[in-house]
């Protein structure tokens, strides 16, 4: 079990890093942070299938979309000064709902 949910962290936090280096690629066409990005995603992508070895396969990738999701939005919001609505606190809330929920046996 914990090693499950350790890869799902993980495999979260380097989508993050994926997801961060993309948007930089965006902004100057980067070649370098196009590659960095992408090999982070693959990355997660690693971690994701180890997990599965411990998890649920619905489960985990549901953690892994919730964590990324959570962690972009504080890294938006410091990192590119973006601006998180209500209705976007609302559903990350019931997302994490829906993961105790799910994980709760």
């Amino acid at each position: 079990m914990f090693w499950g949910f350790l890869y799902v962290i993980l495999g979260s936090i380097s989508l993050t890093a994926g997801d961060i280096f993309m948007r930089k690629w965006v902004g100057d066409n980067s070649y370098g942070n196009f590659s960095i990005g992408f090999a982070c995603y693959m990355l997660g992508m690693l971690f994701l299938a180890l997990s599965f070895k411990y998890k649920n396969i619905a489960i985990a990738s549901m953690l892994l979309v919730l964590f990324n999701i959570i962690t972009l939005l504080i890294v938006s919001w410091f990192m590119f000064k973006e601006t998180i609505s209500l209705k976007e606190i609302i559903g990350i809330s019931l997302g994490i709902s829906a993961i105790i929920l799910l994980e709760s046996n």
